[in-house]
């Protein structure tokens, strides 16, 4: 009959002392993270018996964080489901303890956001954010840093020089790509209407140059309009789209640099098909209105976070953000941006 492992050991295989190894079972004395999982590892490959105690052992001392996320508009799907995602991406953390909290703004004034920030900031460790650039909520993010309160923005980047970091996409290269994209797919000459949430969002205003920038220099049969904010409501969005198609002969496409997809996907259902069949659509971002868009076929592309992976870096940069809460380095987590049209959704 095999000898059952002793916790000599189990010392020996995992390198440390009886001491240490007693420690983590008796669970008295304070014991690295790190050294736990070495013994853990260890109790696996030996078939140690008290493994249970010492997974146990393993979860009590890793550390632990309230992190706090400011979110937009709680009744676009889209949100809800970065929400969804980040606080998925909190359970997966091996290494930390992560309760999110996750809240919406409803209001974008930015007295509101700052306010709202102001407040998730007292209640966690550090917090992520997603707004337009405005000097009232960068004056917040001042404030929070002062505090030991690390603020993260979030697919959006914000110019307060107090920031921790930035997790989003490569904006310049994703508008080129939006550009591509209406150029080889439009042949004939006409004009392309962009729509931004508002000028304050760095991402939109970034993407909106770069798309300009590229039909400059490779696509001048297309003459690419003024920006047109619909302030991230789907029925302004609506209500330019129903007007440009029914006062323009010459519509080729729409770059959705920013919200309001849903009315725009609503105007073109109601369109003429004749009129609707010239207009080719690239937006942001993919949430059940833009499946259903492009399953329809009335969207050309969608250029998406890839939401696992992008919530995966948020909640990391989260943490190295507290562990060099004294550094003053911004840290820059750009994730490359996935491309969906209507044959692979």
């Amino acid at each position: 009959m095999k000898k059952r492992p002793t916790i000599a050991d189990l010392a020996e295989a995992s390198g440390v002392s009886i001491s240490t190894v007693n420690r983590i079972l008796g669970g008295s004395g304070s014991v690295r993270a790190d050294t736990i999982e070495r013994v853990q590892n260890a109790a696996e490959e030996i078939g140690f018996y008290g493994l249970g105690v010492i997974e146990d052992r393993k979860r009590r001392a890793l550390p632990s964080y309230r992190f706090g996320f400011l979110l937009q508009q709680s009744t676009r799907e889209l949100y809800r489901l970065f929400g969804a995602k980040i606080i998925e991406a909190a359970a997966r953390r091996q290494h930390e303890k992560i309760e999110p909290l996750v809240d919406f703004v409803d209001l974008l004034e930015p007295q509101n956001i700052a306010d709202r920030l102001e407040v998730l900031g007292r209640r966690s460790d550090a917090v992520a954010i997603i707004a337009g650039d405005h000097p009232l909520i960068s004056q917040t993010i001042h404030s929070l840093s002062l505090r030991g309160k690390p603020v993260v923005a979030y697919v959006t980047d914000q110019s307060a020089p107090d920031r921790a970091g930035y997790v989003g996409t490569d904006n310049w290269k994703l508008g080129r790509t939006a550009a591509w994209f209406l150029a080889q797919t439009t042949c004939t000459p006409g004009r392309v209407a962009v729509f931004i949430g508002n000028h304050r969002y760095q991402c939109q205003d970034i993407s909106d140059a770069s798309f300009r920038s590229y039909m400059r220099e490779h696509a001048p049969h297309l003459k690419v309009d003024d920006s047109r904010p619909t302030h991230e409501e789907p029925q302004e969005a609506y209500r330019i789209v129903t007007e440009l198609l029914s006062g323009l002969d010459d519509l080729r496409g729409i770059y959705i640099a920013g919200g309001g997809i849903s009315g725009v996907l609503r105007a073109l259902r109601e369109a003429p098909e004749e009129k609707r069949k010239k207009v080719r659509i690239v937006c942001r971002d993919i949430g059940p209105e833009t499946r259903k868009g492009l399953t329809e076929g009335l969207i050309t592309a969608a250029l998406c976070h890839p939401l696992d992976q992008t919530s995966d870096e948020l909640i990391a940069t989260m943490v190295a953000s507290l562990e060099h809460r004294n550094s003053t380095t911004i840290l820059q987590r750009v994730v490359p941006f996935e491309i969906i049209t209507p044959e692979s959704v």
